[in-house]
């Protein structure tokens, strides 16, 4: 009986010995999104169509 208990007991004792440690260095996680491309093509093409649809106003 005592050969079993003593595994069963080794583990409980050792199952609260889990530690969890921060990392040294930050996570840096990098987004490069880069949106200034579209929104200029769009207001460039919209203003296209506005001097062709109303030349006299420019």
């Amino acid at each position: 009986m005592l050969a079993l208990l003593t595994p069963l007991c080794g583990a409980a004792v050792l199952g609260g010995c889990i530690s969890i440690n921060a990392p040294d260095k930050p996570i840096v996680i990098e987004l490069n999104i880069n949106i200034t491309q579209e929104v200029i093509y769009r207001l460039a093409e919209d203003a296209g169509n506005t001097i062709e649809d109303n030349p006299d106003i420019f």
